[in-house]
């Protein structure tokens, strides 16, 4: 008796297309763990870079000197004794001031506050030392000033109560001796930063 041929019309076996299934539901249960593996590492990575940058600020160095408000008006004056709102620092570090600045380098004589003040808003800094100052730390601080052609300069205040005063716009730190590597480190953080309003 001859067996019945197999007809080719007809579909797969039920147990192959059981397979088909278990082999594409397989391959999407891995893909599904292969994307939450990768959304893990990506959150992992966001969470490592996050503290990071946490630890970095919070292990960043602080600013030289002390910062200081910066006052409202900083608009021109006509000359060093015309009416002007009391600055809030002594040596001034903002507010009011003449419509030009000081030549950079060393002065020997006191200049003006209301001039040195446009100084440190055109990107300067400014050492001050008291009529107490020995003419050795003298000496030192115009070597120091001498090194930048441009930016700062220094100026004797001779009824200043502590011996050495640096100042840049919105920033202040009174020195009671000669400190070099301090003096160095106030200059370089300020020097060249441009402080006029920005329209």
């Amino acid at each position: 008796m001859s067996q019945p041929k197999p007809n080719p019309k007809s579909g797969p076996s039920p147990s192959k297309s059981a397979a088909k299934r278990s082999s594409a539901a397989q391959k999407a249960e891995e893909a599904r763990k292969r994307g939450k593996r990768k959304r893990i590492a990506w959150s992992a990575g966001a969470v490592l870079l996050v503290a990071a940058i946490v630890v970095l600020i919070a292990n960043r160095p602080p600013k030289p000197g002390e910062k200081v408000e910066i006052m409202a008006d900083q608009s021109h004056i006509a000359t060093a004794d015309s009416p002007h709102k009391p600055y809030n620092t002594d040596p001034p570090t903002s507010g009011q001031h003449l419509p030009y600045i000081a030549t950079w380098g060393v002065h020997k004589e006191p200049l003006p506050k209301e001039l040195l003040v446009h100084n440190l808003e055109d990107a300067g800094v400014v050492l001050y030392y008291n009529g107490q100052t020995d003419a050795e730390t003298i000496d030192k601080l115009e070597t120091i000033v001498k090194r930048y052609p441009k930016y700062v300069l220094v100026n004797p205040y001779p009824d200043m109560p502590n011996p050495i005063t640096l100042t840049a716009w919105g920033r202040i730190d009174r020195l009671d001796a000669f400190d070099e590597k301090r003096i160095v480190d106030f200059i370089q953080a300020y020097k060249g930063i441009d402080h006029h309003p920005r329209g």
